[in-house]
């Protein structure tokens, strides 16, 4: 069944067939032709619609022009024009002091990025008596910056391997020591406010050779960093007191460094954190190679005895130790940085 049928709008060749079109709106140009000829005006009477586009933009450009109109008719009140100015120099001051900042940051390094000092305590000038390693190489060259050893650690169990290791680095460089309390521990013992001596003559940062920050922190283990701005923290008692004692400038061959460090991991994890039978062996171990020696490994004082000193005064376990594990301590303790400590405990 045929459909109802629809004019026929082309011709031959595609030719559009002449059409009475509507005279209710303007005409428009032809679509289909190469050079299409320029629109048509709207008949007379009849208003043109213009595009959003153009209305957006006829509104603004209105909106504008009325605005200055405004603004030329109304004075500015002066109060605002005070306000704004005034607004305009405290944004000054303020890029000037930022830029002030920048360029210190590169110079000095801040001893912690999250510190929270609410207690500042002690500084401590220790002298230079004898060369050590070389703190360029073992801690970067820096141009005008001192570098700081920064140390967290937790009050309820000071690492007192680390103190001791200060104070031996005292007696190699010119030390800037300090002490500082993190706002997450409420409360420390005056004895470690103070593990770092009397407050003595206080110097310029450039005349010091190495700076050392104590920050008790309520941290599960011991951190340290020297580089606070790139490095991850260093953890562990027994880590730490390894760099510090390469700081020293001690030389090992690998045999004698493998054994040290045999040593350090024992005391750490089997005589302080492990079983009460580990701790009878590690003991007993100890008893063994202190009586071919007058310290743990060879006849010189290392990183290992100052690692395992520590361990047995946090036990509180050294009267009950082996005969030769206790006269080894005696040894230690007749040492003014053993000493000095053993202070802290009483």
């Amino acid at each position: 069944m045929p459909m109802y049928k629809v004019r026929t709008f082309h011709g031959a060749g595609g030719a559009v067939l002449a059409e009475q079109l509507p005279t209710c709106m303007y005409h428009l140009p032809s679509l289909h032709s190469q050079h299409p000829p320029a629109a048509s005006a709207p008949p007379q009477g009849v208003r043109a619609v213009p595009s959003p586009r153009l209305l957006v933009i006829l509104s603004r450009s209105r909106l504008g022009a009325e605005l200055r109109g405004n603004a030329n008719k109304e004075e500015v009140d002066p109060s605002l024009q005070a306000l704004e100015a005034r607004q305009e120099l405290i944004l000054k001051r303020l890029y000037e002091l930022k830029s002030a900042v920048d360029g210190l940051s590169k110079m000095t390094q801040t001893p912690d990025a999250d510190i929270d000092v609410t207690n500042i305590i002690k500084t401590n000038d220790c002298s230079l008596t004898a060369s050590g390693a070389d703190l360029d190489v073992m801690l970067g060259k820096d141009y005008g910056a001192l570098k700081d050893v920064v140390i967290n650690a937790n009050p309820s169990l000071p690492p007192l391997s680390l103190l001791v290791l200060h104070n031996l680095l005292c007696e190699r460089y010119k030390i800037l020591s300090a002490v500082h309390t993190h706002s997450s521990v409420k409360s420390v013992p005056e004895n470690l406010l103070k593990c770092f001596g009397e407050q003595t003559k206080k110097q310029p940062r450039h005349k010091y050779q190495l700076g050392f920050t104590l920050i008790w922190k309520d941290v599960p283990k011991p951190q340290m960093k020297f580089s606070v701005q790139t490095m991850c923290p260093i953890e562990g008692e027994g880590n730490i007191a390894r760099f510090l004692f390469s700081l020293l400038g001690q030389k090992y061959n690998a045999v004698t460094s493998t054994v040290i460090d045999s040593w350090v991991d024992t005391a750490i994890f089997q005589l302080r954190d492990g079983s009460s039978k580990e701790k009878g062996a590690v003991l007993r171990s100890m008893n063994a190679a202190l009586g071919k020696a007058a310290w743990l490994v060879g006849s010189e004082l290392t990183v290992a005895d100052i690692v395992a000193w520590s361990v047995l005064q946090q036990m509180g376990s050294a009267n009950a130790a082996p005969a030769n594990v206790q006269k080894w301590m005696k040894s230690c303790e007749n040492l003014a940085p053993f000493s000095s400590i053993l202070k802290l405990l009483k």
